[in-house]
């Protein structure tokens, strides 16, 4: 098993381990983070429902344009304030984060940076 294989499964691991306490309702849906190398992608979830309230990533046509030239850092952080403007306009204000099973370091806190900075409480 290669290296890269091994840091995937422990992170499947360490998120199906804060999975079992992170869940979202209709009043605080979760935030759940998947990182790629090149990617971010973050969406709101009601689990309740099984339903994701509003979703962004780098790939998305409103911000594809703008991203060229920024780290990936500011990238993720853009996410962020693009995804908590689209989850206050669906009228959800406070959500739980869930990392995804990576630490809340780099891209993924900026994201979560950004998402508050667009209004989100967590």
């Amino acid at each position: 098993m290669t290296m890269s294989k091994r840091a995937e499964l422990a992170r499947q691991r360490r998120h199906r381990r804060v999975r079992k306490k992170v869940i979202g309702t209709v009043e605080r849906p979760r935030l759940n983070v998947f990182r790629s190398l090149k990617h971010i992608y973050a969406q709101v979830i009601d689990d309740d429902q099984g339903h994701t309230v509003a979703a962004a990533s780098t790939l998305d046509p409103e911000l594809r344009e703008t991203l060229n030239g920024f780290t990936k850092t500011e990238q993720a952080k853009s996410v962020g304030k693009l995804l908590g403007e689209r989850a206050l306009a669906q009228g959800v204000k406070q959500v739980v984060f869930d990392r995804g099973g990576y630490k809340y370091h780099g891209r993924v806190k900026a994201l979560a940076e950004g998402s508050r900075e667009a209004g989100l409480e967590f």
